[in-house]
């Protein structure tokens, strides 16, 4: 029997996004005005030959944390996660997920914390990688001067998220 991922895409405050899991656990978020692309290049890398199919069902729990965290009524996630990433990425992943709501971290803070001190541009690259933004929330990730760096759904989208949180993102030099 060939491996299948159930996708649905569900309307949020910030737009249309796509919730992809395995019989595993929730394994891929598609932030909103993505194309897709994302998606293919990731499913070629870490499930090619898997099946994407409709369904709203398998990904129920996390549209409705999903809902409930962009309207400030969760403050973390409890799903099971199929996380495919390498050993470095789970590192760094492992490092977000210990970021507390409402706070944010360096890419530096990040790289001292899973013990490699000189590897902030390796994660800044597994933090711009993460398969499950939101869930995963690279979005506390920042720059040590404060500033916003990259992120896959846009700056702007960043910023609002850590405005949510309480937490007051350098948007001067942003915008």
């Amino acid at each position: 029997m060939e491996p299948v991922f159930h996708r649905a895409a569900i309307d949020t405050k910030v737009g249309e996004v796509r919730l992809i899991s395995s019989d595993a656990g929730l394994c891929y978020l598609e932030l909103p005005r993505a194309d897709g692309r994302g998606f293919r290049g990731w499913l070629k890398r870490h499930a090619p030959g898997t099946r994407v199919v409709d369904a709203i069902a398998p990904n129920q729990a996390a549209s409705e944390q999903l809902l409930e965290f962009l309207d400030g009524k969760r403050f973390e996630f409890d799903l099971p996660l199929d996380l495919r990433a390498t050993a470095f990425q789970k590192l760094v992943y492992d490092a977000l997920l210990a970021i507390p709501y409402g706070e944010s971290r360096s890419y530096a803070d990040i790289a001292a914390a899973i013990g490699r001190p000189s590897a902030v541009r390796a994660v800044g690259a597994a933090n711009g990688a993460n398969p499950i933004p939101f869930v995963i929330p690279c979005h506390r990730v920042i720059a040590s001067d404060g500033q916003l760096r990259g992120y896959a759904g846009g700056l702007r989208l960043k910023a609002r998220l850590l405005t949510m949180e309480g937490t007051s993102p350098d948007t001067d030099r942003l915008f």
